[in-house]
């Protein structure tokens, strides 16, 4: 086998576990939720979120100054809400994603549950938002998965509030 299709078969086993956090299930079943014509019907859940991935080549063809693309937008709602989806699955409490963005692609996102904030991101070239590949993607969100769940933990009684 050469070096190049281990490494292949290496990330195609990293796609598969990445798909199995709750996360990504939580991504999945929201973009599934958006087709409400069935257009992706037989389409696999790694292809569905095809359009979350930009590759670093990709990336360097997207000018550094530029206004986001209204899908762009709207896969960045997608995926702050399948944080809070997820969040919810974790603590039971539900989270709730707050997104202010100005034309040009800098803004912020915030999630809180109750009173408590569990999650702020000052966001800055959203035009080029993206992850390199479903393991990265899974990594991002189940990581802000995490830190939200812990600051429920150390304030539970501000989160439920």
């Amino acid at each position: 086998m050469t070096p190049t299709a281990v490494l292949e078969k290496s990330a195609a086993n990293d796609d598969v576990d990445a798909m199995a956090t709750p996360f990504m299930k939580c991504l999945v079943r929201l973009m599934r939720a958006q087709d409400t014509y069935d257009a992706w019907e037989g389409r696999s859940d790694a292809s569905i979120l095809t359009d979350f991935i930009v590759t670093k080549e990709q990336r360097r063809e997207i000018p550094i100054i530029g206004d986001p693309d209204p899908d762009v937008l709207w896969r960045l709602e997608i995926f702050y809400s399948a944080v809070g989806l997820a969040i919810e699955q974790e603590t039971g409490i539900m989270a709730s994603p707050m997104m202010k963005m100005s034309h040009e692609g800098f803004g912020r996102v915030l999630l809180t549950t109750g009173r408590l904030v569990v999650v702020l991101k000052t966001l800055r070239d959203v035009h080029r938002f993206g992850f390199e590949n479903l393991s990265k993607l899974a990594e991002a969100g189940n990581k802000l998965v995490q830190d939200a769940a812990e600051m429920v933990g150390k304030f539970p009684d501000v989160a439920k509030y």
